[in-house]
């Protein structure tokens, strides 16, 4: 199990990695999509990476309604833990 922090950690290296957002911008309550400018399909990606993170397919349902890092953080804690 992770803890929130831990996903915090992650979910800021998979940003920096592959949508090269500056790690310092991912903040829990940053937009993802007016702070950290991604778009639809950067969404897209981002629930892959997800999946690969957890190990499990994960419904983009899921992220519906993630709008700020924090939103990712606490969907990711959910499915790891729920």
């Amino acid at each position: 199990m992770q803890d929130k922090e831990t996903i915090l950690l992650e979910l800021r290296r998979i940003l920096a990695e592959s949508f090269e957002v500056d790690p310092d911008a991912v903040q829990p309550d940053a937009n993802l999509y007016e702070d950290l400018d991604l778009d639809s399909i950067d969404a897209i990606d981002l629930i892959v990476s997800v999946q690969d993170l957890i190990g499990r397919k994960v419904q983009p349902e899921n992220f519906k309604a993630a709008r700020t890092v924090n939103d990712v953080v606490d969907i990711v804690y959910s499915l790891i833990n729920g």
